[in-house]
């Protein structure tokens, strides 16, 4: 018994690394905390109860076997703000930057569920590249179940996105849909596609700021 705790802890001890010391310590240089930090802050001091920990993906492409991290990149669970019932989503942007799976999609959806059935508003701290290119179409398919859950969850609970890295493509078709967004000024970005891209195909040069940023949704997407 006392073998598999230790497992277990040391399972949890992993889990709670995200993609590693590195990583982390390059999210903190750049002025972010950590999907587990924003939970701490956000939530009532003891109050979250986490799913799914020890989660990973199914992707076998492309070398993914031997990236398997737990919780695939998303922090998932539920907890309590000044007392009362919310469930939360934050992507943990040190794991494959954030980018989302089906399995990630999936535990996102699960908690959505769980919000609509207990009338619970729904809390995403979002920081994620978009769709995990080595899944290919599965991935999609998992933004699209995300999507359902926005439709099924509109009017009935609240739904509240915060905006805490650069996010794009599908990464904000899903906040968009949501009933509040929150941003965070020169940290966070809400494109379709980024300055790269826009340069390439149309030769006009944007900041990110100018083409998504806090100010830009603020004064002339009405997001």
């Amino acid at each position: 018994m006392k073998d598999i705790l230790a497992e277990l802890e040391e399972r949890r001890a992993a889990a709670r690394m995200g993609g590693g010391e590195k990583r982390i310590a390059k999210q903190h240089e750049n002025g972010k905390l950590t999907a587990r930090e924003r939970v701490e802050l956000l939530l009532d001091e003891g109050s979250f109860e986490e799913y799914d920990t020890f989660v990973a993906h199914r992707c076998t492409d492309f070398g993914m076997e031997k990236n398997r991290p737990y919780g695939d990149g998303v922090v998932t669970g539920w907890g309590t703000i000044n007392g009362r019932l919310v469930y939360v989503f934050s992507q943990d942007f040190t794991v494959l930057g954030g980018s989302v799976s089906a399995t990630h999609a999936a535990k996102i959806c699960k908690i959505m569920d769980m919000a609509i059935q207990n009338g619970a508003p729904v809390i995403g701290l979002n920081d994620s590249g978009g769709a995990r290119i080595q899944e290919g179409v599965d991935s999609l398919a998992g933004y699209g179940d995300v999507f359902q859950r926005n439709i099924e969850a509109s009017g009935v609970v609240p739904q509240i996105s915060v905006i805490m890295g650069p996010c794009a493509g599908g990464a904000v078709y899903s906040p968009a849909m949501t009933d509040f967004i929150f941003m965070v000024k020169d940290r966070s970005y809400m494109f379709v596609t980024g300055p790269d891209v826009v340069k390439t195909v149309t030769n006009e040069v944007v900041t990110a700021e100018e083409l998504g940023g806090a100010s830009t949704h603020t004064k002339k997407s009405s997001t």
